[in-house]
């Protein structure tokens, strides 16, 4: 029998049941068992090297299999590189040693009906610096000071522009002379940062101050702009639509931007073109705008501000400070917008050489950058009696013959005596006597239409809460008109729920929240919380004058081609319709040219002053508006007209913020207009024409 190394020190052992009782000491045992436990050493973890077997072959499979893996994972990825990713890696490779340079496409020309060129282009080389590069080489802004004749402050203020990312080159010459461009081309080295594009700029053959609202501007993208149409091919520097038609038809203007590669070696300087994609031009736009109607209408509206400016109020004695308005024309048949001017006005060539931040501000300041012609929110005072006129026939609450007395001022009927509320007034007339509604609109008698009002709030139950309103809606003068301009304001009718959101908009510039009588009478004739714009206003009377379908406004006819191909064309776009049978639209039209050609009509004395055509050759209906401000301000002046009646082809609106009355300030521009459109009738629209500004 075989021992271990146990039995060799302490002898045999025995089992503890047939060993001798005397021989076991239970205590000593225990004791003895605690005193010969041993901890684990190194000893017993691993073993002796004549216990183990040599075995190498499994070291060299284990490195084997290293070298495999890395091996294939080598392999894997050239094959990625030389067949699957070929071309991008090619194109990796040689990115190395060659250059994109993109080249900016002309956008298209913009030309009234006619073919008068209104914008056009001029190709020019122009010098750029880079923002970022100039501050890493100062001295750069010094050579470049010297070579321009520009001073370094100059060229750090052009840096500076905040319309320019950091890293968006930045123009200090848009015509670079000849010379100046070999020099700049064989010293490039000296010149780092700076750049030489042959680039297209904006040109106005007939001015930059005719229709610069309508026409708007083009300017160099920004990072909302450039978010904004993603993989259409806008690059830092790109060029964009900002305001006008040049931003609305930006997608038809703006053209494709060519690619040149170059080869370059390693300082960067240029060896040759590889290849080059020649830019295509963005096709033209044709407008609804007769040139030389916009340019006299411009010139009309600009000249009667200023003489508003420098005449007192008959009745206030103030001088109106006249700080904006507007004037339209519009063919009635079909929506066309013939002319749209705007004032203040301003320079579009100014933002080809670039606008300096003062200036920009100042323009700003003084609100030319609006087009109020979409944008003015005018309260609009009597010319909003042909709404509520139309609202009264349709209904039948009053009819055209029914005779009213009009004393000059209107109690309220059951109305507390001596509360401040309770009696109104007539504004630009006194007392009329026994009038209907053909001498209440001539006339433009506030006490007509603030009986009208009074009866339609007195009789809700028949008529219900808004029946002037909702005839307003038809016109509409409360929703967009759809013109293809951007940034277009909406108007508002007074009416209850219309007081309440805005005095849940703006407590304290609307505290009334509730809704009288007097409010009712207000807004029948144009006041109180009512603000529409002259666009709005032009479609409406647009709508009465065609005999009732109201169509969009539409400045541009359609897009040409390059080569002169009609690409689209935009016809009349309808929006609704007012019911103007004979006996509602017969009764109004006879008003509205009593405004006109009656000795009462409130127009007559400025045209017998100002037209220049026989009126009864071409008849003209119209209404005057003199629309109360805030107490001490003048009032908005207006005068929209129609003509010749019966067969309307023209809509002549004008307004003028707190510019007086309105056949004092407005009407005159009106005239004016029409003498214009009898002596040059606007023609039918030309596609495929390019024609000099000069007709």
């Amino acid at each position: 029998m075989s021992r271990s190394w146990r039995d060799r020190k302490t002898g045999p052992r025995f089992s503890r049941w047939w060993r001798p009782w005397y021989s076991v000491n239970p205590f000593r045992s225990w004791g003895g068992r605690i005193n010969e436990r041993r901890g684990v050493g190194l000893r017993d973890l691993v073993a002796s090297p004549d216990e183990v077997r040599h075995r190498p072959e499994v070291r060299w499979q284990v490195v084997g299999y290293l070298f495999a893996a890395a091996l294939s994972v080598l392999v894997i990825r050239l094959f990625f590189l030389q067949v699957v990713d070929h071309k991008s890696s090619v194109n990796a490779v040689r990115a190395n040693a060659l250059r994109t340079s993109v080249l900016p496409a002309s956008r298209g020309e913009v030309l009234d009906r006619r073919g008068v060129v209104l914008v056009g282009n001029l190709t020019t080389t122009e010098l750029r610096l880079s923002r970022a590069e100039a501050e890493l080489h100062p001295a750069t802004k010094g050579a470049l000071a010297e070579l321009t004749g520009q001073s370094v402050a100059d060229i750090t203020a052009k840096l500076n522009d905040v319309r320019y990312t950091s890293y968006q080159p930045v123009p200090l010459l848009l015509d670079t002379p000849p010379n100046l461009i070999e020099y700049l081309s064989l010293h490039q080295d000296e010149f780092p940062g700076v750049s030489l594009i042959r680039v297209s700029h904006r040109v106005y053959p007939l001015g930059g101050y005719v229709a610069p609202h309508l026409i708007g501007y083009v300017g160099p993208i920004n990072g909302y702009e450039l978010e904004s149409h993603p993989n259409q091919g806008y690059q830092m520097d790109s060029k964009i639509g900002k305001t006008g038609v040049e931003s609305f038809y930006e997608y038809f203007l703006r053209g494709v931007d060519g690619q040149r590669i170059l080869r370059v070696d390693r300082l960067g300087n240029i060896l040759g073109t590889v290849r080059s994609t020649q830019p295509k031009v963005g096709q033209s736009v044709v407008l609804n705008i007769d040139a030389g109607l916009q340019r006299a209408l411009d010139e009309y509206l600009a000249a009667a501000i200023l003489r508003v400016r420098r005449t007192p109020d008959a009745r206030s004695g103030k001088y109106p400070p006249a700080p904006n308005g507007a004037a339209i024309v519009l063919d009635p048949t079909n929506g066309h917008v013939l002319a749209s001017s705007s004032y203040p006005n301003y320079d579009l060539r100014q933002f080809v050489s670039g606008l300096s931040n003062k200036t920009f501000q100042s323009l700003m300041s003084t609100g030319a950058f609006n087009n109020y012609a979409i944008q003015g929110l005018y309260t609009p005072g009597s010319t909003f009696k042909m709404i509520s006129a139309t609202a009264q026939l349709q209904t039948g609450i009053l009819s055209a013959n029914a005779v009213v007395n009009d004393t000059g001022s209107y109690k309220v009927p059951g109305c507390m005596q001596g509360y401040h509320g309770c009696v109104f007034y007539n504004d630009e007339v006194g007392g009329m006597g026994r009038i209907n509604l053909v001498t209440a609109l001539a006339g433009s008698s506030d006490y007509y239409f603030y009986n009208l009002g009074y009866l339609f709030w007195a009789h809700t139950r028949r008529y219900g809460l808004t029946p002037i309103q909702d005839v307003a809606t038809k016109y509409g003068l409360d929703q967009p008109t759809q013109i293809d301009l951007p940034d277009e304001n909406v108007g508002r009718v007074d009416s209850p729920t219309v007081r309440k959101a805005l005095h849940a908009e703006a407590p304290a510039a609307f505290p009334n929240v509730d809704w009288y009588t007097g409010d009712n009478l207000q807004m029948s004739f144009g006041q109180g919380s009512t603000a529409v714009t002259p666009m709005e206003m032009a479609v409406a009377y647009a709508t009465f004058a065609n005999g009732g379908t109201r169509y969009a406004p539409e400045v541009v006819a359609g897009v040409v081609n390059a080569a002169g191909k009609v690409t689209q064309q935009y016809g009349p776009k309808v929006l609704g319709h007012v019911d103007l049978p004979e006996r509602i639209h017969g009764p109004i039209l006879q008003g509205l040219l009593g405004v006109v050609n009656s000795p009462h009509g409130t127009a007559y004395g400025a045209f017998r002053q100002y037209a220049r055509f026989n009126l009864n050759s071409f008849p003209i209906a119209g209404k005057t508006g003199t629309a109360s401000n805030a107490p001490g301000q003048e009032p908005n002046a207006w005068f929209v007209a129609f003509g010749p009646v019966p067969h309307p082809r023209y809509v002549v609106l004008c307004v003028i913020g707190k510019g007086g009355y309105g056949a004092a300030a407005a009407a005159p521009v009106v005239a004016q207009t029409f003498n214009y459109l009898v002596a040059h009738p606007v023609k039918a629209v030309r596609f495929g024409v390019r024609l000099a500004p000069n007709r």
